[in-house]
């Protein structure tokens, strides 16, 4: 009869990964980052794209400049979104397919580390792209704004990292490039549809009004429309804001949880 008593598990096999860790997470955007000084279509599609596109839309209502002033603000949050969406779906399916993924969640690395990561390299394009499409639209283009040019960035900029974690979350349910890109109709399309952008909100059927309410790009515009408006921060900007930085974390949060290692 065998009397020994078995072993006590090692502090090393017992102690649990931190949940993020800072290091990781930096180590992580910096791969990243290093990955897309190689990709100039992807830094050209997250960068200029947003500046094009306004630029373009400025000169289509050459001879109606307030309507560029009622629809520029809006595009300045829903562009960011939607490159920000595309770029990020791709590349990550990319790391997923190539089997980079794979490689990487063997290591010390949690499926949060990875997202943080992610999201913090393409939050740090975020604020780049965010800054030149607003400093265009306001200072170049004319885009006449009542409020301060700083909270049209803000909402460019949470627009930018909630069209990330989009990107991050549909990611998971992709299996190619390809079907990444036809996600796109399925999640921004409608979003774009209902926001506000074509008609006022309120105006329309009450069943489509009822869920715009609860679409993040539907605050995204609400956003952009008080800092064209309004001179000061109100209670209504407050709230957008908070409601698309919210979707963003927990976008985010359903990322982590749904990201797989490779795709099957």
């Amino acid at each position: 009869m065998n009397t020994r008593t078995p072993a006590a598990p090692s502090a090393t096999a017992t102690a649990a990964p931190a949940p993020v860790s800072a290091a990781r997470t930096l180590a992580t955007a910096a791969r990243v980052l290093r990955q897309l000084r190689h990709d100039p279509r992807s830094i050209a599609l997250m960068i200029l794209v947003p500046c094009v596109m306004l630029f373009l839309l400025r000169y289509v209502f050459d001879g109606s400049p307030r309507t560029f002033d009622a629809i520029g603000a809006s595009l300045l949050g829903i562009f960011p979104l939607i490159t920000m969406f595309l770029v990020t779906s791709i590349a990550t399916l990319r790391e997923r397919t190539s089997g980079t993924l794979e490689r990487l969640l063997a290591m010390p690395l949690g499926k949060a580390d990875l997202i943080a990561g992610y999201a913090l390299a393409f939050g740090l394009l975020a604020i780049v792209q965010s800054a030149l499409a607003t400093g265009l639209a306001v200072w170049a283009l004319g885009l006449e704004v009542v409020g301060s040019a700083w909270l049209l960035l803000l909402v460019a900029l949470l627009d930018a990292l909630l069209g990330t974690a989009l990107g991050l979350f549909v990611s998971a349910f992709a299996a190619s490039e390809f079907q990444a890109v036809q996600f796109m109709p399925a999640v921004i399309f409608p979003q774009l549809l209902l926001c506000g952008l074509f008609t006022p909100r309120p105006a329309m059927q009450p069943v489509l009004e009822a869920i715009s309410d609860v679409l993040p790009m539907s605050y995204a515009v609400d956003g952009m429309n008080e800092v064209l408006r309004h001179p000061d921060i109100t209670g209504d900007f407050v709230r957008d804001t908070l409601i698309v930085a919210g979707c963003a974390v927990l976008v985010l949060a359903l990322g982590a949880a749904t990201l797989r290692r490779r795709t099957a």
